[in-house]
Parts: C-alpha cells; sequence; structure tokens
C-alpha cells in the first residue's frame, strides 16, 4: 500500500506540473481553435543593414518579437549609413544628422518615445515619430529609415503594425543573414 501512495503522489505531482488536460482538451474533437493571434503594433528587433544581391539596394531588416515575422525594407544610402553606424556601436567623429537631431530634442527637453511603421502604400512605407514635450505627446510623419536610425540611437522601441507586415510579405519569413 505504501507503494500505491507513492505512485498516486508521484502521478498527482506529474499532473500538476505538466498541467492537467482542460475541457476543451477532453472534448471529442480536441481544443477549440488555435487562440486569436494579438494584433496591433508589434516591437522590431533591427537586425541588420546590407545590400540586396539582387537589386543592389541597402535593406533594412526588421524582425517581430512577438511572432518573429520579418520583413525587409529597401532604403537609401545615407538612411543605411544612418542606421547601421550606431548599429556597429560607431561613434563618428561629428554628429550626422541623426545625433544632431537627438541633442536639438534634449537641448528642447523633448523625448522620442517610440517610433512606429505604420503603413504600405503603393510601395512605400510609412512612420510616425511618438515625442513627449511638457507633458503632451506629439506625433510627426517620417520616413521609417529616420525614424529607425532616431530609434535605435535613443534606445527606444521600434513598432510595426501588423498589416505592414501583412502587405510586405512578412509573414513566416526567416531574416536573411548578411553576406561578409
Amino acid at each position: 500500500m505504501h507503494t500505491k501512495a507513492r505512485v498516486l503522489t508521484l502521478a498527482l505531482l506529474t499532473a500538476a506540473l505538466l498541467g492537467a488536460p482542460g475541457r476543451a482538451d477532453l472534448a471529442p474533437d480536441g481544443p477549440s481553435a488555435t487562440p486569436p493571434r494579438a494584433t496591433g503594433p508589434q516591437e522590431v528587433e533591427v537586425i541588420a543593414v546590407l545590400m540586396d544581391q539582387h537589386t543592389h539596394q541597402p535593406t533594412v531588416l526588421l524582425q517581430g518579437k512577438r511572432d518573429r515575422r520579418a520583413l525587409a525594407m529597401a532604403i537609401g544610402l545615407a538612411e543605411a549609413t544612418g542606421i547601421a553606424v550606431p548599429l556597429q556601436g560607431v561613434t563618428p567623429p561629428r554628429p550626422l544628422t541623426h545625433d544632431l537631431f537627438l541633442t536639438l530634442f534634449g537641448r528642447l527637453k523633448v523625448g522620442l518615445t517610440r517610433v512606429v511603421i505604420t503603413d504600405l502604400r503603393d510601395d512605400v512605407y510609412y512612420a510616425t515619430v511618438h515625442l513627449r514635450a511638457a507633458g503632451t505627446e506629439l506625433q510627426l510623419d517620417a520616413r521609417p529609415s529616420d525614424a529607425i536610425a532616431l530609434a535605435i540611437r535613443a534606445k527606444v522601441p521600434v513598432l510595426v503594425e501588423d498589416r505592414v507586415f501583412d502587405k510586405g510579405g512578412g509573414v513566416g519569413v526567416a531574416p536573411r543573414r548578411p553576406n561578409i
């Protein structure tokens, strides 16, 4: 009987640790549909800036932190430099334009809180820069490449709306690694 008590205790502990099946799991058809996908903008990681091998266009690679979808955006050469310099931890001898803007924001007591890539229309990406000044939130239209360059320097989140991933073909795309 002592062994039976141990086995029962072990079974109960295992069920508690692994989780007991819920009602839906015990139903004849198994669990119902998968839980609804979270919506709204998700924070992304700036993976790399690289040269697209097919178009020879500088490209910034972003990857969602929530669902790991990837997005590749073609950008200009100057914008690629503006993003790549802080990504690599390099401090230029003279401030670049984005550094100048952040210095100006600091002197004017304006804080950058986040940037959001909001849409993709007619092959053009759109973004907003979110600022806080004197307790007031401000939003400014910006090119995504400039917004990303500012966000990296200010160490604030870069967010991408789900519709941008959907329109940009970012569903389930694994980020490409730069060829170095």
